[in-house]
């Protein structure tokens, strides 16, 4: 997958989410970004990760694109700093965390067999469904560990992939962070 936004503007989505996140937890503001860059003002599923001493810090965003990506990575980043799955970010943390974005192209549904490591995959069973980025097949290349701990993030059986009650989403990921600048 061809990589269709700049150096630039990358850098510029890291100091947008830097910028807020710094104003949020300094003085409870919220930042209001502004770009001229129509790419940025698009509808994109949006994902921030906070990493602290390259730990998961943080993690929310958008699977579908119902936001701007400027105002996505406003957004995520405020919440993944509240992610309820960690204790609440402090300001005296900031110095020791790195940021990472990802812009997400729209998930399309497809069959078990077709997923390949690298896909971003969302799992939806009944009501429940989770998704992991493309990147976590970097700490779980195995798909049997992949899969079986995506059912359980989703509040399932492990074994729940194996069902074909069980619907797949393939997306794939821009991904960049602040070690990459």
């Amino acid at each position: 997958m061809e990589d269709i936004y700049t150096r630039g503007e990358k850098e510029f989505l890291l100091k947008i989410a830097r910028i807020t996140l710094e104003k949020y937890l300094r003085d409870g503001e919220r930042f209001q970004p502004h770009t001229i860059n129509q790419k940025l003002w698009e509808k994109r599923g949006v994902f921030v990760t906070l990493k602290k001493l390259g730990q998961l810090r943080g993690c929310i965003g958008y699977l579908e694109p119902t936001e701007a990506i400027i105002l996505a990575v406003r957004d995520n980043v405020i919440s993944a700093a509240r992610d309820p799955r960690f204790l609440p970010l402090e300001f005296s943390e900031l110095p020791e965390m790195e940021i990472e974005i990802s812009i997400l192209t729209n998930p399309e549904q497809v069959d078990f067999k077709k997923i390949k490591k690298g896909d971003g995959v969302v799992l939806k069973r009944g009501a429940s469904g989770a998704t992991y980025l493309p990147q976590v097949w970097e700490d779980l290349p195995e798909p049997d560990i992949f899969f079986g701990t995506l059912c359980q993030k989703a509040g399932l059986d492990a074994d729940c992939y194996k069902d074909k009650e069980t619907k797949f989403l393939c997306y794939q990921a821009f991904v960049f962070s602040e070690s990459n600048y």
